[in-house]
This record gives structure tokens, C-alpha cells and sequence, in this order.
């Protein structure tokens, strides 16, 4: 019999009297599809990592439950091991951007069943400076919301408590412009940016088609950076990329690559943003690159809108 190992973060997300995912309809969907599961829950920031990390090369399946931030401790996890385990991802945070790219809904049992009839494929995972991040490393305004956004407000407002504290932020805050030097292509950059953007998602804070046309083999993502201070300006470009073609958004350049070197000429007061966990560093140089073939668990029904096909490794 294969096996599964199901780690919870009971933190995530807004329900309060959350479904057990160890009772027994879990159990035997489990035992249908032919898995015999081993439980865990999360006590501690990190635990997730390491558990993932110490698990037997035997494991065929690993099921990360919560948000999009218990998913990036399982791949860092598995990145600490030699050889790389199946990782799936069971949404159950407050804005599930990467369980909604992979094909999942807001039905806990639904989704499990997606899992366990889904398809393994290869998926690049991007790295800053040798740490995964599975769709979306930020840095500067707006960047700090995820991880700043009190996990009480979360628990009883879901998505409008990032509303809230972006709006907060807006207005209470000023705008500090950063100075970068970047490296992509062949070509060298340099000027003032109040953020930066790294993703290779669809979706991200809950924006669908924030981008259009991504595909998760294709060997590259997307980066944006944006030199807007004022209000004003920042006001124009956020409608709108509500409303276009983002990359056309006026004080936005943006690049598709696989391989970016990003410059701060001062020491770093902040911290970067990946998969809306805090990721702190002292280094003012980020290398970010693309580690191909990862393998995950995605919906069968998405498989031919968010992979090229001929190209996927597992093909």
C-alpha cells in the first residue's frame, strides 16, 4: 500500500469550527485511492519544514493543509532533502492563490478527491538566493501586507483583512523609494523603485489573471518593478490593473526571464514578502532562479491550460 503523509497548519485560515482532515471520510478517500496516511499538526513556525525534511525517501505522497504560506515550508522542506518528494497542496488559508492556480475550490473534501486522482507534473520552482518560493516574492509598498495583517483579522475577516490593511498602509505610510541595480537578460538597469515583483503565478493577493498566459514549465517568470511615489500615480496604475493589460500599467517595467540579479545600494530596513510569509535576509544582492521538475500534485482539469505539455519533464 503507498503512503501519504498529511501535515496540517491548524492556524490557517477563517473558518472557525474547520473540518478535521483526519476524520474518517478523509481516511477513506485515502484508502480508496490506496494510501495508508500518517497525521501531522503544526505547533511552531518552521515545523512544517521540518517534518517534510526528516520524512523517509519511502513517502509517495505528502498533502501540505493551510494557506499558501504552510505550502512554502513544505518546499523548503523538501529542498533540504537529497531526493525530492510528491508534494500536493489542500487549500485552507485566506486567499489560496496557488491552490486556486492548481485547480482547487473552497470544498475541502472536493479538493482532496482532485488530489488523489491528479496528476504529478514538473513545475518550476523560483529560488531567492537558494530559497523556493512557490509563485510570488515581493519587496517594498504593499509588500508587507501579507505577513503584517494580524492572523486574528484574518481568522474573522478572510481577504477584506488585507483590504484593510492595505488601505491602512496607503494612507499612513510614506512611499521610500529604493535604489537597484538589476541584471537580466545581458542588460544592466539602475534607478528608484518603490517595489519589486517576482512571480510565476496567475493569480496573486486573490487578483485572478494578474497576469495572462502563465505557464508553470515553461522555464521562466515574471518580474515587475515600479518607480511610482505618489498617491496619485499609485491610485491610476492599481485601477488600472483592475481593468488591463497589466504590464502595460504606466510606471511598471516589467521582464520575463529565468535568471534576475537584483542590487540594493543600502542595507535593507525591511523584509521580502515570498508566498505571503516573511522571508528576512542581510544580503543587499538576490539572485533568483528557476529549479526545474519539482514534482506536485495539480487538478487533471488544468493540466492542459497551465502546462506546455510537450515540454513537461514527467511527459
Amino acid at each position: 500500500m503507498k503512503q501519504a503523509v498529511v501535515i496540517m497548519n491548524p492556524h490557517s485560515g477563517k473558518r472557525k469550527n474547520k473540518e478535521s482532515v483526519d476524520n474518517t471520510k478523509f481516511l477513506s478517500l485515502f484508502k480508496r485511492h490506496g494510501y495508508e496516511v500518517i497525521y501531522y499538526r503544526t505547533t511552531y513556525p518552521g515545523h512544517i519544514t521540518e517534518i517534510v525534511k526528516d520524512l523517509s525517501d519511502s513517502i509517495d505522497l505528502v498533502v501540505s493543509v493551510g494557506g499558501d504560506g504552510t505550502l512554502n515550508e513544505a518546499m523548503v522542506g523538501n529542498f533540504l532533502r537529497e531526493k525530492r518528494l510528491v508534494i500536493a497542496h489542500l487549500p485552507y488559508g485566506t486567499t489560496n492563490d496557488v491552490g486556486i492556480m492548481f485547480g482547487f475550490g473552497k470544498n475541502v473534501y472536493k479538493n482532496l478527491q482532485l488530489i488523489l486522482s491528479g496528476v504529478v507534473k514538473g513545475v518550476d520552482i523560483c529560488t531567492i538566493n537558494g530559497h523556493p518560493f512557490i509563485y510570488s516574492a515581493g519587496f517594498g509598498k504593499f509588500m508587507n501586507i501579507p505577513y503584517e495583517t494580524s492572523r486574528n483579522l484574518k481568522k474573522r475577516l478572510g481577504k477584506t483583512a488585507y483590504v484593510l490593511e492595505a488601505i491602512r498602509d496607503f494612507f499612513s505610510r510614506k512611499t521610500p523609494m529604493y535604489e537597484i541595480t538589476y541584471e537580466v537578460d545581458g542588460e544592466k538597469y539602475h534607478g528608484l523603485y518603490s517595489f519589486v515583483l517576482i512571480s510565476s503565478a496567475n493569480q496573486i493577493a486573490g487578483i485572478p489573471h494578474f497576469y495572462k498566459n502563465i505557464k508553470l514549465n515553461d522555464d521562466t517568470f515574471e518580474v515587475a518593478f515600479c518607480n511610482l511615489k505618489t498617491k496619485k500615480d499609485i491610485v491610476r496604475s492599481l485601477i488600472y490593473l483592475r481593468l488591463n493589460d497589466i504590464t502595460k500599467a504606466p510606471g511598471f517595467y516589467f521582464h520575463k526571464t529565468n535568471h534576475i540579479r537584483i542590487q540594493f545600494h543600502e542595507k535593507l530596513k525591511n523584509s521580502w514578502c515570498l508566498d505571503g510569509e516573511l522571508y528576512h535576509s542581510d544580503d543587499n544582492i538576490y539572485d533568483i532562479k528557476i529549479e526545474r521538475g519539482i514534482p506536485m500534485v495539480v487538478a487533471e482539469h488544468v493540466v492542459s491550460q497551465m502546462f506546455i505539455l510537450e515540454d513537461d519533464i514527467n511527459e
